[in-house]
């Protein structure tokens, strides 16, 4: 009895060990569910904050207002200090070489016209649509003393400060002044001003220093710089496309499109509408064309029988222009067919006519693409499409009143894009080139610090070496 005895009296002792230790393990699970469910709670709660992580407050860093405020949607997201204009410094070179080809004469050692008393002006006619490096110099001169905020591109005095270097050659004039030789020449003036160009910049501390990758070049006619274009290939080119180009020289990833500068004059009220526009489909130019232009025949012999079409011949002579002007402002649609090149100046000046854009052209690269969608006022054909027997003047028939009036709208909101200015003014084709040009400087810095990783060991001491492109040709 007393064995039994004992054993009863231990057995308390027992279950109230075991009911400590349930009472633990639920204790700890329900400390670890409200620790998880805190856990997530947070969580979600720093997720929905921002979509940004933080684990580091970033207002103590330096970049903190990129951060912040999240990535810019402009050009200037990235290396901009400051007033956030893109930094240019831009040789003095020779007059020679930029405002004697407009048969201006320095005084005194100054290279460059004093352009607050009066501006040398462009040659007209057809000299004037590639007349880019003229206006994009004249707003760098004038950025000297224009103290107005909001410039894109300011002119800097010191090379190590800037983020790109623009070479102030009228390429695109010295090829329409000086490409053909007179009887009394013995030389091309045209190749020996490229020639003397190449040795200046290769010789310069700021194409040694980057192996002219910073550096800009206009060359927006097709044929201009043709013989340095091989040497001077790492920099930056301005273009009116990459047709005369091979993509190893210039492509959309490091050169930028430009608009040609229109030579019809812009509207300063439409009073048009559609029904008022009695021309259906309007081209004048040239017809028979090289390289990539036998397009343009093959669509003369389609539409030249249509009534409502006008299809002719047509230059700067003899009363071309105003010809033109009358023509594409009379006109609903505007033909833009490739030529020599995948572009033209026609493009432009339907533009300002509000002559809603047909584009026939496959390998066209347009100005601002990133940020102009062009579907919006014109129309596009495939060349293959275009050539087949009543399919384009069926297809422009088939556009009605409605969607023609909502391109026309949209073209008199565009059309500023692409006015060449002196001053410049805020998103004119001055402001968009130097806007464009901005978005490369990114990936210019970055291939400039790639180059320069083993620099400790001397091996890029003197000046940084790029690869030349696989199709180089001396």
């Amino acid at each position: 009895m007393l064995m039994h005895t004992k054993v009863f009296d231990k057995m308390p002792d027992r279950n109230f060990g075991s009911s400590i230790a349930l009472f633990s393990r639920r204790l700890l699970i329900c400390l670890l569910s409200i620790a998880i469910t805190v856990f997530m709670v947070s969580w979600s709660l720093l997720l929905r904050s921002d979509g940004r992580f933080r684990f580091v407050d970033h207002n103590f860093l330096p970049y903190s207002k990129y951060i912040a405020n999240g990535p810019r949607n402009d050009a200037f997201s990235v290396g901009r200090e400051g007033d956030g204009s893109l930094k240019v410094f831009m040789y003095d070179l020779p007059s020679e070489f930029h405002f004697e080809l407009l048969d201006w004469k320095p005084e005194g050692k100054s290279v460059w016209p004093d352009i607050r008393s009066k501006a040398p002006e462009y040659p007209g006619g057809l000299n004037v649509q590639h007349s880019v490096a003229y206006w994009l110099t004249l707003d760098l001169l004038a950025s000297d003393f224009d103290s107005v905020g909001g410039r894109t591109a300011v002119r800097v005095h010191n090379s190590s400060e800037a983020d790109v270097v623009f070479v102030p050659f009228f390429s695109s004039l010295c090829f329409n002044r000086f490409s053909r030789l007179n009887p009394h020449q013995k030389t091309n003036p045209n190749k020996e001003l490229q020639h003397k160009l190449v040795k200046y910049l290769t010789s310069q501390p700021e194409w040694k220093r980057s192996g002219g990758i910073d550096h800009v070049i206009v060359a927006h006619h097709p044929n201009s710089l043709l013989d340095a274009r091989m040497q001077l290939w790492p920099a930056m080119f301005i273009l009116s496309d990459f047709g005369r180009y091979p993509p190893t020289i210039a492509n959309i990833d490091k050169d930028v499109i430009a608009p040609y500068k229109h030579i019809i004059q812009s509207y300063t009220v439409d009073p048009t509408s559609y029904d008022s526009r009695p021309i259906l489909l309007f081209f004048q130019g040239a017809i028979y064309r090289k390289d990539g232009g036998f397009a343009r025949q093959e669509i003369f012999y389609l539409l030249k029988d249509e009534k409502d079409v006008h299809f002719a011949f047509g230059s700067v002579l003899k009363q071309g222009v105003p010809s033109a002007t009358k023509g594409m402002q009379s006109s609903k649609f505007c033909l833009n067919i490739a030529g020599d090149t995948p572009s033209s100046n026609r493009l432009f000046d339907a533009i300002v006519s509000h002559c809603v854009p047909v584009i026939i052209s496959d390998e066209i690269e347009l100005p601002f693409e990133d940020v102009i969608d062009y579907s919006e006022f014109c129309i596009f054909v495939k060349t293959s499409d275009a050539l087949k027997k009543n399919f384009l003047i069926n297809f422009i028939r088939g556009i009605g009143k409605d969607e023609w009036t909502r391109k026309w709208e949209k073209l008199k909101e565009v059309e500023h894009f692409f006015e060449y200015r002196y001053p410049s003014q805020k998103s004119d084709a001055v402001d968009m080139i130097w806007r464009a040009v901005s978005k490369k400087v990114p990936v210019i810095k970055r291939r400039l610090h790639v180059a320069k990783r083993y620099s400790r060991f001397g091996k890029l001491k003197s000046k940084l070496v790029f690869p030349l492109p696989r199709n180089f040709t001396s």
